[in-house]
């Protein structure tokens, strides 16, 4: 996030003048919304400040729609937006808070086991994978703790006829 503000700073100086005025002002108020919710300390003020920027940001993205840059809007993180206010009321400042660690856990608690069935009755199958991939995550950890992954099968079987392996690249020593 720091990385977008950072640039969104040098992309509005770069762009003023040379596109119409309602571009500067979208990038200008998401850039102000995101500094205003990155804030270690929010006050009640500033949520009427958040609200207003971010009121800013939708009404001037308008001319993305207009000038037929885009269909449609249907940006999970731009819909997010919504409801900081509310989320900072409820459990504080975000202070820089990244979603992408809760993307990531939906994508493998939800988005894999969803591609991994046939639709049919979705929530008890993700529900199903879910668990036995966790018993398979266990059993793994077990396996490894009692040192049963330790080599290959072929490897095991050398070792149980007594036979030395010794490789190095493509030869026996």
């Amino acid at each position: 996030m720091q990385l977008l503000i950072s640039a969104l700073q040098v992309y509005i100086a770069a762009i003023e003048g040379h596109v119409p005025k309602d571009i500067v002002r979208t990038f200008r108020a998401f850039l102000e919304f995101c500094y205003l919710v990155r804030r270690n300390v929010i006050m009640e003020t500033m949520l009427d400040e958040i609200d207003d920027a971010l009121q800013r940001f939708h009404r001037y993205r308008e001319v993305f729609h207009n000038f037929n840059v885009i269909n449609s809007f249907s940006l999970p993180q731009q819909h997010s937006m919504m409801h900081y206010n509310y989320l900072i009321c409820q459990f504080g400042a975000p202070n820089g808070l990244c979603s992408s660690i809760t993307e990531l856990k939906h994508i493998k608690a939800v988005k894999r086991p969803y591609r991994r069935m046939n639709h049919f009755q979705a929530l008890g199958q993700m529900l199903k994978i879910n668990q036995r991939l966790d018993k398979l995550a266990a059993a793994r950890l077990d396996f490894k703790q009692r040192g049963m992954l330790n080599g290959t099968c072929v490897s095991q079987s050398f070792e149980a006829l007594g036979a030395k392996l010794c490789f190095t690249g493509h030869h026996q020593c």
